[in-house]
């Protein structure tokens, strides 16, 4: 590794994983037995990774895996690799759901590999999950975390276009979504990792809030009375985000800040 092109954190990531699949042995080997050498199989697949990744492959589409809040999933190309700031809208969503104290219906829109529907409903059981998502194939993922979770009798699925995806007449306790709020033509669609995640969950084609438009717009017909509508944002979208919700008639309109401090969330209540 002493020799290797990656950064040193990278590279260690990799042969944790290594040392794991071809070992059975836990990332603390990397510290008991750094003298340890690699078998010819193991050695040749390393090469691989790191070869990958100086391509600029993700780390979470070479592993397969991303941590995510208090879960793992299984992640690839054709989902939204997640990130720490989408974990603002699981807790958002978590402190209205303990503040409840009841069985709660929630609606995740552009669920991706499932990490927030999933998130939340592994740290809240009373809450039931509804998750939608346009992509075929990034539902299959989610069911496939779904599963891996032992979460199938807690989370559903449907396919479709944000709200296009229900049953009308269908409302919920919170809504949630982490749509793509990306500009067309943003440079940093062409950077690090973004070049290798699926454009569709990134960019709206437009100027970054019609998706937001959509979502917040759509709100008062599936939130019930009182209902808390929470969605992640561009970095410079939140005064935009605000006023949408507040066109909308949504009340309680606030800001939310990540662990950075930037305002990365709004959220929203209907009326009662």
């Amino acid at each position: 590794m002493s020799n290797c092109a990656l950064p040193v954190n990278e590279a260690r990531i990799l042969l944790a994983h290594l040392l794991e699949k071809h070992y059975q042995l836990p990332r603390s080997a990397l510290l008991s037995r750094d003298d340890m050498g690699l078998n010819e199989q193991a050695f040749e697949e390393w090469e691989s990774l790191v070869s990958r990744r100086l391509h600029g492959e993700p780390i979470a589409y070479i592993l397969g895996k991303k941590g995510f809040h208090n879960i793992e999933l299984q992640v690839g190309p054709g989902v939204l690799i997640p990130r720490p700031e989408t974990e603002l809208l699981v807790e958002i969503a978590l402190t209205d759901i303990t503040k409840l104290n009841r069985a709660t219906k929630v609606l995740d829109l552009g669920t991706g590999s499932g990490a927030i529907a999933l998130s939340i409903a592994s740290a809240a059981p009373l809450a039931l999950l509804f998750a939608t998502d346009q992509s075929e194939h990034a539902l299959g993922i989610a069911k496939q975390n779904a599963e891996f979770l032992n979460l199938t009798d807690r989370v559903q699925f449907s396919q479709g276009s944000w709200y296009e995806a229900l049953v009308q007449g269908n409302q919920f306790d919170v809504i949630v979504s982490n749509p793509p709020y990306i500009a067309n033509q943003d440079p940093h669609l062409t950077q690090g990792d973004l070049r290798f995640e699926p454009e569709s969950a990134l960019t709206d084609y437009a100027s970054g809030l019609s998706c937001l438009e959509v979502i917040i717009a759509g709100a008062d017909q599936y939130l019930k009375a009182g209902g808390l509508i929470a969605v992640e944002h561009g970095f410079d979208q939140s005064q935009a985000v605000l006023e949408l919700m507040k066109e909308a008639g949504l009340i309680d309109v606030q800001a939310h800040l990540d662990l950075a401090g930037h305002c990365r969330a709004a959220s929203g209540r209907k009326r009662l």
